[in-house]
């Protein structure tokens, strides 16, 4: 059918009404989104678009790349393994660290059990093989404090690099039943101001401190099985010496980003991209790599160009990233959309924080059950439930 110029123009005027008077009053309600990047998908198509193709710094919505890229390689169904090895003659137990982000003090037990039943009855010095990271590694934090998002990555960890504490009657104590305070968590801890209430702190900047309490804690876990440990620790390499027992860790990768997600769990996202660029370039995983594996995995996927990637956390003010490139990503995304947590009814996103920055990227819900991708990227510091209600009005019908 033709439609002359004229009257196509009247057509697009009448149409363009609407979205533009949407739009203004959006703008009017809430300031913060004139100059800030959107885009809104409605069933795979531009919705809302501001500044789409811009830069901005994506701050901890980097974790969905992250977790893209942990999920697209390994599955969701992944374990991580820790290997063990006995050196007969110096009746030492060696550890091969492989950088599994989640040995918790529950899956530790579960370590010391196995050992038990592989007859293992006492040794005389707990080893440390670190070599799969660099050493020195540090978060990419502006300000480092004792606070555990800002926990170091290591190749060997216990509780994510943290601590947890409370002070009763003037002595410091486990914060939770299933930890004890081993020597080193209680130097860590003296150097803190600890009151009453449960406190949660990281272990400090030096990742042999972090290993240190790792081996402390597994021999405690140890001699609960009745096997005899001395308080030896040494650091070396496992490469001549026999394996002894691989632990796969008791939860799966999915279980895994699912709290990384929600509680945005810097520790966790780092141990993932250090682990894959270890992997990929046969190396000890360092920050470097990390920026050179992400960048270049997402650009032959995507093609995406003129992005920013310098860990996976999104702890990097230097990290950039477009609402366009965020909401390709969360197309992709979809065969995990259900370990998003749900920020607010009907919107499954990740959120992302740093000063005069405020994100949010996820999927809005709609009556017909289509999820419909969304990025928010805004340039200042928004509170987290005012955030939510942009998205929600953003993606609202």
């Amino acid at each position: 059918m033709f439609i002359n110029a004229k009257i196509l123009s009247v057509l697009i005027i009448l149409f363009s009404v609407p979205l533009i008077s949407f739009a203004d009053s959006l703008i009017a309600k809430y300031p913060e989104i004139e100059h800030a990047g959107i885009l809104i998908e409605k069933i795979g198509k531009a919705d809302i678009a501001n500044n789409a193709q811009n830069s901005y710094i994506p701050a901890s919505t980097t974790k969905l790349v992250t977790a893209w890229l942990a999920l697209n390689h390994w599955g969701e169904q992944h374990q991580f393994k820790t290997d063990f090895y006995l050196d007969e003659n110096s009746k030492t137990l060696w550890v091969k660290g492989n950088g599994d982000p989640f040995l918790t003090s529950e899956e530790m037990l579960l370590i010391a059990e196995q050992l038990k039943n592989l007859g293992l009855t006492s040794i005389s010095a707990i080893g440390l093989d670190s070599s799969f990271f660099k050493a020195g590694l540090t978060p990419m934090s502006n300000d480092y404090s004792n606070n555990p998002y800002d926990a170091i990555p290591s190749a060997i960890a216990a509780n994510f690099n943290t601590i947890t504490v409370k002070r009763i009657n003037k002595t410091l104590v486990s914060a939770e039943s299933q930890t004890p305070l081993t020597q080193t968590a209680l130097k860590i801890a003296s150097q803190q101001n600890i009151n009453s209430t449960k406190t949660r702190i990281n272990t400090g900047k030096k990742s042999s401190d972090a290993e240190q309490y790792f081996a402390e804690l597994l021999a405690v876990f140890l001699r609960q099985q009745g096997i005899q440990v001395s308080s030896k620790i040494v650091w070396g390499s496992t490469s001549q010496l026999p394996l002894f027992y691989t632990h796969l860790n008791s939860k799966s990768l999915g279980e895994m980003i699912r709290p990384m997600l929600k509680y945005s769990t810097n520790f966790i996202a780092n141990q993932l991209v250090l682990i894959l660029s270890a992997e990929y370039f046969q190396q000890p995983a360092n920050f470097a790599d990390v920026q050179r594996y992400m960048e270049m995995t997402v650009s032959k996927q995507f093609r995406w160009k003129h992005i920013t990637l310098k860990d996976g956390a999104g702890l990097s003010r230097n990290n950039r990233l477009s609402p366009r490139q965020l909401v390709d990503l969360l197309n992709m995304f979809r065969p995990w959309k259900h370990l998003l947590p749900e920020v607010s009814e009907g919107i499954y996103a990740k959120s992302g924080t740093l000063d005069n920055v405020s994100t949010l990227a996820g999927y809005s819900v709609d009556k017909e059950q289509n999820w419909n991708a969304f990025a928010l990227m805004i340039n200042q510091t928004v509170y987290h439930k005012r955030r939510n209600a942009i998205a929600k009005a953003l993606t609202s019908p």
